[in-house]
């Protein structure tokens, strides 16, 4: 009996039956050939139990390995438990091991350095707590410091007493550096005239008495618990009210690389400021610009960013320029940068949501207009679109501010080569989506998966569907459905044999009426697009190369008669539908002693220094697999 027969007679034995048959006439048609050629397969990935992890965040690294950040996994029990996990996974031989992770760099910000290390920055000191939840009242205290002579430290747990007797300690370590003092020589015989300004560090404070009791809704001035004398003069707290109210997440100042070779962490310097859902962004001569963020107080950082240079291991201040938390900002022409709009989760609906072009060095900022349903940015995707020398960037889908329902179905590109750079319409995607998966292909094209019409995947609204953007048809084509649902902490990218991963997704609900709560997706699932069912794709060596800007470099076996194209692409370091990391680059094709050799642009705000994968596609678009290249 053929299969269509078998499915058509089971189908008629009642509607159970029925149910089963569709998926498995679904199941049937997906795995042909056919099929395949044309849209696409997915595949799940065996992982193996103790390696399955609530992914956060997702970055290739330049030895064809991924590192899954989870930290905590937006799990309090984890927190308190210190429980913060990171894992690497092999996609070619499908091998894990879990590395040893010293912080929680749940929701940090992450990006490539030059030398192939991935600095991740910030992550969560507190988790939130709704109104009701609070158990103890807190908030921000200013720790005051007159002593001109001495910095002091105070650890974790230091306790403040205010005039009325109620004590509140401190959740973390605190330094407060010393006084400042000014030295006025006076003149015609007047007295040398001496100042001290105190110094002054913030710190969250809670109450140690549970409920009402630890309320505080006065200014007072606090005494430090067991310093004596001076000390006790010298140094001392002040805070307005302390309150039950809603504490949000708070974050981390520390700082970290991670090396791919020796497969760790290590520590650098700590950012000055606390932050979680922070974006961190390449700059042209290899700095890193860190923006926005949560505060050490749960508060939206009001513009304060900074850059990490990784000769120093140091961080040093930025420009002052205020965004909501995660904004997309791609590096561009002459080393600006480009705010596409996008951003997830923190941050007021009339404050940094204009798009627009920012001037690192001078804080110039220039709007970029034309952006339909701007109040609907939240939760978007945003890309780079290829090749990076169109200067265009695209932006797809996203939802209302915070926990709207509301989502849109809007894409725009802006070009930024334009003499005045403004947003235009592009193609609609099939539905209002947010929290899409964005990943870059070698054939030029996008492709986009995953995400939910409703926040965070409310009233069963998982978009099982998949299609590619081509910039040059302005059209999405249709591509092979994914099996798992993917919304909120949900990650995709590009690995080096031309196939696309897929991990996390946090749902809060795990049905169609909201009542059971949502499981946190452990799953990996890998999409092997129709470029790899094609007999045949083009010859390159895959082991490492080095180059520079302006150079040319010769790729020995390769036919130049087969290659039409080369795409030079940035491996991606991606989390909350953010990835301001991964773009591609078009290099202009010759032939040296019959062999393929590629030029690389001398521009660094188009090609910042660091590892990428290189990619050569024959003239159906078939992609080679990736050749590592070092551009130093």
């Amino acid at each position: 009996m053929g299969a269509g027969a078998a499915l058509a007679l089971i189908a008629a034995n009642g509607p159970a039956a029925t149910g089963f048959a569709e998926r498995a006439w679904h199941d049937y048609t997906i795995n042909q050939e056919s099929y395949k050629i044309r849209y696409g397969h997915w595949d799940v990935v065996d992982v193996p139990a103790r390696f399955r992890i609530n992914a956060i965040h997702a970055a290739l690294l330049r030895t064809g390995q991924v590192l899954l950040i989870a930290g905590s996994g937006n799990d309090e029990k984890n927190f308190r438990a210190g429980t913060f996990q990171s894992v690497l996974w092999d996609p070619v031989r499908n091998t894990f091991r879990e590395i040893d992770t010293p912080k929680d760099m749940f929701c940090a910000g992450h990006a490539q350095l030059s030398d192939g290390r991935l600095l991740v920055a910030g992550g969560t000191a507190r988790y939130e707590k709704l109104t009701g939840d609070v158990r103890r009242a807190g908030g921000a205290m200013l720790v005051k410091n007159e002593n001109p002579d001495a910095p002091r430290t105070f650890p974790a747990g230091t306790v403040f007493v205010g005039s009325t007797g109620k004590r509140y300690r401190t959740l973390l370590p605190l330094l407060v550096p010393r006084a400042k003092k000014n030295i006025t020589e006076g003149t015609n015989g007047a007295p040398t005239k001496v100042t001290v300004t105190a110094a002054q560090a913030r710190v969250y404070v809670e109450a140690v008495a549970e409920g009402e009791e630890g309320i505080t809704h006065t200014a007072d001035q606090y005494r430090v618990q067991g310093l004596r004398g001076r000390a006790a003069q010298d140094l001392y707290g002040l805070a307005a009210k302390l309150g039950l109210d809603k504490k949000d997440f708070q974050g981390l100042r520390d700082a970290y690389e991670f090396d791919p070779v020796a497969e760790r962490y290590v520590r650098v310097d700590p950012m000055s400021e606390a932050r979680w859902y922070p974006t961190l962004v390449t700059l042209k001569d290899g700095r890193v610009l860190a923006v926005s963020g949560l505060d050490d107080m749960g508060e939206i950082i009001p513009g304060k960013n900074e850059i990490y240079d990784p000769r120093t291991r140091k961080w040093s201040p930025g420009p002052n320029r205020y965004f909501p938390t995660y904004p997309a900002l791609f590096l561009t022409s002459g080393g600006r940068l480009f705010y596409s709009g996008s951003n997830a989760g923190y941050g007021p609906a009339d404050k940094g949501r204009t798009p627009g072009l920012w001037n690192v060095d001078t804080n110039a900022f220039v709007p970029v207009p034309g952006l339909e349903d701007q109040d609907m940015t939240e939760t978007s995707a945003s890309v780079l679109l290829p090749p990076a020398q169109d200067r265009k960037v695209m932006i797809l889908g996203g939802g209302g501010v915070g926990e709207s329902h509301e989502s849109t179905k809007r894409t725009a590109i802006a070009d930024l080569r334009a003499p005045a750079p403004h947003y235009a319409p592009g193609p609609d995607l099939p539905q209002g989506t947010r929290y899409l998966n964005a990943v870059l292909t070698p054939d030029d094209r996008v492709f986009t998966s995953g995400g939910s019409r409703d926040y965070r995947g409310k009233r069963g609204s998982d978009i099982l569907r998949a299609q590619f953007y081509d910039p040059r048809t302005r059209a999405f084509e249709t591509a092979a459905a994914p099996a798992v649902g993917r919304d909120y902490h949900a990650e995709a990218l590009l690995l080096p044999d031309g196939r696309i991963a897929v991990f996390g997704s946090n749902p809060l609900f795990a049905d169609k009426d909201d009542t059971r709560m949502g499981v946190f997706e452990k799953r990996i699932e890998v999409y092997t697009p129709p470029y790899l069912y094609r007999a045949h794709r083009p010859a390159l060596r895959t082991g490492p190369l080095s180059t520079a800007h302006g150079a040319t470099l010769v790729l020995p076996g390769t036919d130049p008669g087969e290659v039409a194209t080369a795409r030079l692409m940035r491996p991606s370091a991606v989390t909350h539908a953010t990835d301001v990391e991964q773009r591609s680059v078009a290099l202009p094709l010759t032939t040296r002693g019959g062999a393929v050799a590629v030029t690389i642009p001398q521009d660094p705000s188009l090609v910042p220094g660091g590892w990428y994968m290189l990619f050569l596609t024959d003239r159906e678009g078939t992609p080679s697999r990736a050749a590592w290249v070092h551009v130093q």
